[in-house]
């Protein structure tokens, strides 16, 4: 696999708020969104994952949404109204000028490519990884999740999924009052608007996640979807070679 360089740059969200973006490769652009308490760097470029894409002839665009990575990470709720994930999604695209573009997210980022789609976005192809039916009807669920976690940090057994989910947002540094902003973005889509995507997409998750609810549901659902199931978790499944694999084979087609 060859190596590429990575290149950081800055755009502003919806909003104003200072964003950015990181990129590798040449070619067709792959935009691709991370997970919550995650960043581009852990969940695209450490493991390898772009760079398998990026060797197949693409330009693969990764942003660190607000309140993540590089990003800015704003302590007011005027920062984190619904959907403002998605509509920093928007800007980067307009940003960019993609029209001819291929759209992914894994777990938080896979919503964010849904709700990018009940308010616009154009892709070619989407890949939702990391992400079931239910984490996208209702997001209440999750969001009380991460949000029992954020205000009762250094509580948890170890062990639990709440004490896993803690030791990552350590190893990124995450802001947990940002983060917490983050969780009223969420917005539910409604199960006629995710039957209306008629993208080729591709459902990836690792066979032992079932964090966000069912990925075979979520394919089913979809008009014209292919279910891949890689080997992990939740968060296991990203550390591993065959989720950027899997990417790839279905961007070649």
């Amino acid at each position: 696999m060859t190596d590429f360089p990575t290149a950081t740059h800055r755009f502003a969200g919806f909003d104003g708020t200072g964003l950015a973006w990181h990129e590798l490769g040449e070619g067709r652009p792959v935009v691709l969104i991370h997970g919550y308490f995650s960043d581009a760097a852990t969940n695209w470029i450490r493991y390898g994952h772009a760079a398998r894409i990026a060797a197949n002839g693409y330009r693969v665009i990764m942003p660190d949404l607000r309140a993540h990575g590089q990003s800015d990470r704003p302590h007011g709720a005027a920062a984190y109204p619904p959907d403002a994930l998605a509509r920093d999604g928007l800007a980067l695209v307009a940003h960019l000028g993609l029209t001819d573009y291929d759209l992914g997210g894994y777990s938080l980022g896979g919503r964010t490519v849904v709700r990018m789609l009940t308010m616009g976005a154009t892709p070619t192809r989407i890949i939702v990884a990391g992400m079931g039916l239910e984490g996208l009807l209702d997001t209440g669920h999750r969001a009380a999740h991460f949000r029992n976690i954020l205000t009762n940090l250094g509580s948890f057994e170890r062990g639990t999924p709440e004490w896993s989910a803690e030791a990552f947002l350590k190893t990124t540094g995450g802001d947990p009052v940002a983060l917490l902003g983050i969780l009223d973005t969420f917005v539910d889509t409604p199960r006629a608007d995710i039957a209306a995507i008629t993208q080729p997409a591709l459902v990836l998750a690792g066979r032992d996640d079932d964090d966000n609810g069912s990925h075979q549901a979520l394919a089913d659902l979809l008009p014209d979807a292919r279910l891949v199931e890689t080997p992990g978790g939740h968060m296991s499944a990203v550390v591993k070679p065959e989720l950027g694999q899997a990417i790839a084979d279905f961007l070649r087609g």
